[in-house]
């Protein structure tokens, strides 16, 4: 016989918090016709007392001290959704300590400390769950546990931040600059007044490093994640991309190769036929390939209050069922060890150039002779436009490896009648 009432602790009650108390509020009835336990939000961790709270806290007791929700021997389950990482990670060293099971949606906590945390949990007898962490509403991590168990996951590919989609969609379909595109998403509240997280690839790198540890058995370390942001994409390349076929997204993408894993974010030209070139503004999707599912996407909201809290919940819900032994007991990421990560620098890719050169015969004679020189074979080569004396020049590369593609940049730059290398962007595409 299972428990009647399981208490919860919340830490926080800002966005995801609330949007936890609204669905346990307005869903609780429903939710407990299915697992037969009524979820109490017993105490909720705030700042100030005074502040207006949503509905559904009626007759809950609001503490401004962690400790009040960590030692509390009713509640059984604590909520993390105070974000950051040195305060979540000691309240939740404490709540695991003291046998309580936890959620978070904390993806940068989890990305930096899970291992010894994961570790923590099984010496207590208890389980983290982080459902919310990466992709908002979009169930992923227990799919990777349970669903998909039975592949080797082959490859992630994934557009796992919304704000810059949000910002590439706008720079496509309206033809804005970055710049503008930039500053409507954080008037919208799509974007931080601090976008660097977003902008410069930070946030997707420590989701990436999640999904990847969990599709490839792996204790991932931030350092072996190549990353880049979206600050330097301009319109043109938007639109050459679109001549050429291509749509440009922020990737997060995982390789399975025989040296090694292969993990990378970076913006990236996109075949127009692929699925996730057609996700668009704040959604989020994650494709993986599976050596026996073959290729399965994911796709839905991403972030905000609701999609968020709705993760946080539905893993509120697998913690009760795991207490009233209606499930058994949840897969732990404790024995994840190392694995060799393959450097970029010996991955193949395909690559996108932009450069501007002075418009005199031999200019593009020199350039295949430096190509060749590298073994760095090219699909295209066009001369796009004209200033003065002044041609910019366009080129997609094969598949090469990456060490010799920027051998060939150096000497490139080096060429007196290159004025300047304007961009460099990977494309994915098979061949």
């Amino acid at each position: 016989m299972g428990k009647e009432i399981i208490n919860i602790g919340l830490l926080g009650c800002g966005n995801v918090g609330s949007g936890v108390v609204n669905i346990l509020s307005n869903n609780g009835a429903e939710i407990e016709g299915k697992i037969k336990t009524s979820l109490k939000i017993k105490k909720v961790l705030v700042r100030s007392l005074d502040k207006e709270r949503p509905a559904g806290l009626e007759g809950v007791q609001l503490v401004t001290d962690a400790q009040e929700i960590i030692t509390d021997p009713d509640i059984q389950i604590v909520v993390e959704v105070i974000g950051g990482v040195d305060r979540a990670k000691e309240f939740i060293k404490g709540a695991l300590k003291n046998g309580k099971y936890v959620v978070t949606a904390n993806k940068d906590l989890l990305a930096q400390h899970g291992r010894e945390l994961f570790q923590l949990a099984q010496e207590n007898g208890v389980s983290i769950f982080y459902e919310a962490s990466v992709g908002g509403g979009i169930p992923i991590i227990r799919p990777l546990k349970h669903c998909l168990a039975a592949n080797k996951i082959l490859k992630i590919m994934g557009i796992i931040n919304g704000t810059t989609n949000y910002i590439l969609t706008q720079m496509t379909t309206l033809e804005m600059s970055y710049a503008d595109a930039l500053k409507e998403a954080q008037e919208k509240g799509f974007a931080e007044q601090d976008p660097s997280s977003d902008v410069l690839g930070k946030d997707a790198a420590y989701k990436l490093a999640i999904l990847a540890s969990l599709a490839f058995n792996a204790s991932i370390e931030m350092d072996s994640i190549y990353t880049e942001g979206i600050d330097k994409v301009t319109l043109r390349d938007i639109r050459y991309a679109e001549e050429l076929g291509y749509k440009l997204k922020l990737l997060a993408i995982g390789d399975r190769e025989e040296e090694g894993i292969v993990l990378r974010v970076h913006p990236t030209l996109i075949p127009q036929n692929h699925p996730l070139a057609a996700v668009n503004y704040e959604f989020n999707a994650i494709f993986f390939e599976g050596d026996a599912v073959g290729e399965i996407m994911l796709y839905g909201r991403g972030a905000g209050q609701m999609p968020t809290g709705s993760a946080v919940v539905a893993d509120i819900i697998e913690v009760a069922r795991l207490i009233n032994h209606q499930v058994d007991s949840d897969i732990m990421e404790v024995e994840f060890a190392p694995k060799p990560i393959k450097p970029l620098s010996s991955y193949k890719s395909k690559f996108y150039l932009r450069l501007k050169a002075i418009d005199q015969p031999g200019v593009f004679a020199n350039l295949s002779s430096i190509f060749g020189e590298e073994k760095v074979s090219l699909d295209m080569i066009i001369q796009k436009r004209k200033v003065e004396d002044t041609a910019e020049i366009v080129l997609v590369t094969h598949h090469i490896v990456e060490e010799n593609f920027f051998k060939a940049i150096e000497k490139i730059e080096a060429l007196p009648a290159i004025k300047e290398i304007s961009q460099i962007i990977r494309v994915e595409n098979k061949e």
